[in-house]
C-alpha cells in the first residue's frame, strides 16, 4: 500500500504540473503573439492599410460583414487571447508562423490561406474569429 501511495501521488502531482505548464505556456505564447502582431501592425501603419484592403475587396468585406450580425453569446471564444490560444491548439505555432510569412511575402493567395485555416476550425470558431477581427478593425 505504501508503494502504491508513493507511486500514485508523484504521478498525479507531475500530471498536474505538466497540465499547468501546458495551460499557462499556451496562454503566455498566445498573449506574446498577439501583443507582437498588434504592435507591429500599429507601428508600421499597416492597420489602416489592412482596413483599406478589406474595404476595397468585396470578398473580404463580406467575410468580415458576417461578424456584424453574429450572435456572440454562443461563440466558442470572444477575446483575442482566447482566439490565439484556440489557433495555437488547433493549428500550431509553427504553422501559424508559416501562414503569416506566406501572407506577408505573397506566396499564398488569400483563398489558400482561408481554406487552410477553415479546414482546421469549426464554423463557430471561424465566426468567432470574424467577430474578433471586426471588433479589432472597427472598434465595436
Amino acid at each position: 500500500m505504501k508503494i502504491f501511495k508513493f507511486l500514485v501521488v508523484p504521478i498525479v502531482v507531475l500530471g498536474l504540473i505538466g497540465y499547468g505548464i501546458y495551460y499557462f505556456g499556451t496562454n503566455w505564447a498566445s498573449e506574446k503573439l498577439m501583443d507582437e502582431m498588434t504592435s507591429e501592425l500599429e507601428t508600421s501603419g499597416q492597420m489602416e492599410e489592412i482596413k483599406q484592403v478589406i474595404e476595397s475587396d468585396p470578398e473580404l468585406q463580406s467575410f468580415i460583414e458576417e461578424a456584424k450580425n453574429a450572435e456572440t453569446s454562443e461563440l466558442p471564444f470572444t477575446t483575442k487571447e482566447e482566439a490565439t490560444r484556440a489557433l495555437i491548439n488547433k493549428i500550431g505555432i509553427s504553422e501559424l508562423n508559416e501562414i503569416r510569412v506566406q501572407a506577408q511575402e505573397g506566396t499564398a493567395s488569400k483563398e489558400e490561406i482561408l481554406q487552410e485555416v477553415q479546414s482546421k476550425l469549426t464554423e463557430e470558431e471561424m465566426l468567432a474569429l470574424k467577430v474578433i477581427a471586426y471588433k479589432e478593425l472597427y472598434g465595436n
